[in-house]
């Protein structure tokens, strides 16, 4: 079998997740980390046995000659790390979001194709077992869905945590894209309407409310809390059937006429790593090997982000 190269960019929590993931797949082989912490990019070498840390991007490309690279370093590094790794002639895995905002991504998005460089987005919740028997048994259900999104987020506790100013005013691009992106994975066609039933308000951030209409007949609906108590959960609902997540990683599903709920097996390796982040890896890998495979690509992650500016207006 061939062996597939990979190396890491950073060397923080979702750095060390996907390595665990990669490291899991016999013929991946993890050649070299670079981090701006070079010292935190030794423990994970150490620990997860990646043979050489390099101190700059080039000099891991130029080390390695590997065949994909993970980035997965803070939202306002993102830019800068991806046009330099954008120079050389690697798949790319960028951990979302892929620029803190809007505007961001389209420069590297435009910087991707610019380079010829093929790129993806990191939405590991596109490849939780849950998510992918939802989307499995839709195909076989006819007709309307509504689509209904349950967003929590809070902005105090991710400034109190440290995180930057910027990050925290586009809050909704660094993390309500998570969730929004369920609108992606289940509604069918382009969005033709949005009403604003709740407006966000930047500077009173409670409760948001959307209706989005799309060109197939799907609603959309998302509610957010802000600052407050609440679950993430996605429902899809047909006249046939209904499928709830909530948790996320856990679907069930309520046919009509019935009152009982039936659990949808989880896979295990949505346990035993970050859920979704192994059959990532394994996507990653077909794209290294040029097979189809159902990884988000940059285009994919800029229309999550475009639907988060219309649902914020921001």
């Amino acid at each position: 079998m061939e062996q597939i190269k990979v190396a890491v960019i950073g060397a923080g929590y979702m750095a060390a997740e996907h390595i665990k993931a990669f490291a899991d797949i016999p013929e991946v082989a993890l050649l070299g980390i670079h981090s701006r912490t070079r010292a935190r990019a030794e423990v994970l070498a150490q620990m997860h046995g990646i043979p050489f840390v390099y101190d700059s991007v080039e000099a891991l490309y130029n080390g390695t000659q590997a065949d994909l690279v993970i980035v997965a370093v803070p939202e306002l590094s993102t830019k800068v790390v991806s046009t330099a790794v954008f120079r050389h002639s690697w798949l790319v895995l960028i951990e979302k979001p892929a620029g803190y905002n809007l505007q961001e991504a389209e420069e590297i998005f435009v910087a991707a194709n610019s380079a010829n460089c093929k790129a993806y987005v990191a939405f590991n919740r596109r490849h939780y077992a849950s998510t992918r028997s939802v989307i499995k048994e839709l195909e076989a259900v006819e007709g309307q869905r509504l689509v209904q999104v349950f967003d929590q987020e809070n902005s105090k506790v991710a400034t109190e945590g440290g995180q930057p100013l910027l990050v925290v005013k586009n809050w909704m691009y660094a993390n309500s894209i998570h969730i929004i992106d369920y609108f992606c994975m289940f509604c069918r066609g382009d969005v033709t309407r949005i009403d604003h039933v709740i407006p966000w308000n930047s500077q009173d951030p409670r409760f948001v409310l959307a209706k989005i209409q799309y060109s197939s007949g799907d609603i959309g609906v998302y509610q957010a809390i802000w600052n407050g108590p609440g679950p993430w959960a996605v429902t899809v609902t047909t006249q046939a059937k209904r499928w709830e997540m909530r948790p996320l990683e856990q679907a069930t599903f309520q046919l009509y006429k019935t009152r009982n709920t039936e659990v949808i097996p989880a896979h295990s390796w949505d346990t035993q790593f970050k859920a979704g982040i192994r059959l990532q890896a394994e996507e990653a890998v077909k794209a290294v090997q040029g097979e189809a495979n159902a990884l988000a690509t940059l285009a994919d992650g800029i229309e999550t982000m475009k639907l988060v500016r219309l649902i914020y207006e921001a």
